[in-house]
């Protein structure tokens, strides 16, 4: 009984303790770290603002073929958008809890999610050989969404370890980020997308 009172008083004060000024704690990151964080964050600012600068040029002169073209301007612009927004907020909320949490916390996680991307893989080549349905491509659409949102938190607390061992190279580190941010953006839109099909065939069977 002590050992489960002692538990929930630590618990309970650790709750206590909590404040705005905990939420802006980074002393376990140290100043160059920090800083090889910008940079990170930067070139990966870049590599977004480069991305969508080539998908708006692609769609104004046809740079990348003429059915990627269609498949760009069949697409809605304010799903699109919603995507691109709901990924960010996604990416930065789940960055922000790598940075805040304690160092190596979420590392472990490395081994679970690369099993998901292996049975992501399998299921894949399985429908490929075997043929799919419906309901397995909603799990590996969602399952393959929460994986790489899991990555986001991986990847974050390993760039920050490797920078702490010296690591320091911010243009891999961020095309790590970017590749993340794309696996997550592409299954949000993905979602999106298919949802607001589902919502125009119910209001075209009401109509009938």
């Amino acid at each position: 009984m002590d050992a489960f009172s002692s538990f929930f008083e630590s618990q309970s004060s650790s709750r206590n303790s909590w404040s705005y000024d905990s939420l802006k704690n980074l002393r376990q990151i140290s100043p160059v770290v920090q800083t090889h964080l910008k940079q990170v964050y930067l070139a990966l600012c870049c590599a977004l603002i480069a991305s969508a600068t080539g998908a708006y040029l692609h769609i104004l002169w046809n740079i990348g073929g003429l059915l990627t073209t269609l498949g760009c301007m069949g697409s809605i612009v304010c799903i699109l958008v919603s995507a691109f927004v709901g990924c960010a907020v996604a990416f930065g909320c789940f960055s922000m809890a790598a940075m805040l949490a304690r160092r190596r916390e979420y590392l472990y996680l490395g081994g679970l999610l690369s099993s998901g991307l292996s049975i992501l893989f399998w299921l894949h080549f399985a429908s490929s050989i075997f043929g799919g349905s419906a309901a397995l491509f909603k799990f590996e659409l969602y399952f393959g969404l929460l994986v790489f949102v899991g990555y986001i938190v991986v990847d974050t607390q390993d760039i920050i370890e490797r920078a702490h061992f010296g690591d320091l190279d911010y243009v891999k580190h961020a095309l790590t980020l970017f590749t993340d941010f794309a696996a997550v953006f592409v299954r949000i839109l993905i979602i999106m997308l298919k949802n607001s099909s589902e919502k125009e065939e119910k209001k075209k069977k009401r109509r009938n």
